[in-house]
């Protein structure tokens, strides 16, 4: 019996490990072609994971999506941490975050190290295109989600509520308060008869690992780093901004200007440079911070500041992500969550329409031949024959000729 049992247990841990591979294969997929930010992200994560993959299902997913919403950190990082969580267990995540990651954060540090100059405005076109491919990317998914998890009156009235009021009061706070609103509406709007979704179907460890979790986090963000000198004041500041923004992406630049400009450690000059070229590359724009930590003077500088920062931006917001997972699962598992999810659902919806609108359409669109290029795009991708990558490559292609 025993020797059966070894080889039951050899062969899960292939399978499993087949699984971590898959997970890593498809995010350094995804990192290298996902372009437009975190917002546009959860568009290709959708197409990729549901649509094309069918790992899980949309409610799963928009579940994954609420839980990102609620929290600080980058939103889309954290999402992939999740998905790569419910697919491979701890080693998926791990998985999923590195293979997103490593594409932009290399190429970063390349060019902090290796470039001493670098003009933004080089960049315009490609960045132009880019922004026409997140216009495609997120219509396509907030069409595809909105036709799934919004299917009555109620929950098409809460995605209407929060997508309104959120680009009505554009504080960070104002977001998680709309998702705690929408889960309440779904509960005593009379959506409460439906079944719980069944948002996180495996998180590989228990709530004990997660207060642990939680413990980290939270000396990661008071600050502790400073106690140990220069370097761990720079560090601090990238577990500040990486740790207690909402909204990732563009919302992070002021906090990562004062941890590293303020103190001279970059000048301005290049910072706005690493921006101009973030904004140029697929996957999370956090990792600037590889960047940065490249152009930052020695003994800190370098290939080990590029990946001191990018870990120290990166790694408070899985940690809190990692620790409200277990309890995450906990609640939606509970007999009272299917009206609640139902709403917080229809709420993810109404936040992807508004960032649909706001910065997506206004920040890519300056006229009506912008707004036929990305429509071109968002038909490719809704016609189901056109990779991701053709629309990326033709939109950019007419962005650097209109330039």
């Amino acid at each position: 019996m025993s020797g059966l049992g070894d080889t039951e247990a050899r062969e899960s841990g292939v399978g499993n490990g087949r699984k971590v591979f898959g997970v890593f294969r498809e995010f350094l997929r995804l990192g290298l072609v996902s372009f437009g930010g975190p917002v546009a992200h959860i568009g290709y994560f959708r197409r990729a994971i549901v649509e094309r993959l069918g790992w899980m299902t949309e409610e799963e997913f928009s579940g994954w999506v609420a839980l990102c919403q609620f929290l600080p950190g980058p939103a889309s990082s954290q999402l992939g941490f999740c998905l790569g969580m419910q697919r491979g267990g701890v080693g998926g995540a791990l998985a999923a975050f590195i293979g997103f990651t490593l594409p932009s954060a290399v190429v970063m540090a390349w060019l902090g190290m290796a470039m001493t100059r670098w003009d933004p405005a080089s960049v315009a076109g490609v960045v132009h295109g880019l922004k026409w491919v997140a216009v495609a990317v997120v219509l396509h998914g907030v069409l595809g989600m909105g036709q799934r998890l919004c299917r009555d009156w109620i929950r098409a009235g809460v995605a209407i509520w929060v997508g309104v009021a959120s680009l009505l009061w554009r504080e960070a706070w104002v977001q998680p308060v709309l998702m705690g609103m929408a889960a309440l509406a779904g509960r005593w709007g009379g959506a409460s008869g439906m079944p719980a979704a069944p948002t996180v179907a495996f998180v590989g460890y228990g709530r004990s690992v997660g207060v642990a979790c939680l413990c980290v986090y939270g000396l990661l963000v008071v600050g502790v780093g400073g106690l140990v000198g220069r370097g761990g004041e720079m560090i601090d500041g990238f577990s500040r901004a990486g740790g207690l923004v909402f909204g990732g992406g563009h919302v992070v630049l002021p906090l990562l200007e004062r941890a590293v400009v303020g103190p001279g450690w970059v000048t301005s000059h290049d910072f706005l440079a690493g921006y101009g070229a973030a904004q140029a590359m697929p996957g999370p724009m956090f990792t600037l911070a590889a960047f940065l930590g490249a152009r930052l003077p020695e003994p800190m500088g370098g290939a080990l500041g590029a990946v001191a920062c990018c870990l120290a931006v990166f790694l408070p917001g899985l940690l809190l992500v990692a620790g409200v997972m277990p309890f995450w699962q906990w609640w939606a598992s509970g007999g009272k969550a299917g009206g609640m999810m139902a709403g917080v659902n229809a709420g993810v919806v109404g936040l992807l329409g508004a960032a649909l609108w706001d910065p997506v359409w206004v920040g890519a669109v300056r006229g009506w031949q912008d707004a036929a290029i990305a429509l071109v795009g968002f038909a490719a991708l809704q016609s189901g024959r056109v990779p991701v990558l053709a629309v990326v490559a033709g939109c950019v292609a007419v962005g650097v000729l209109q330039r």
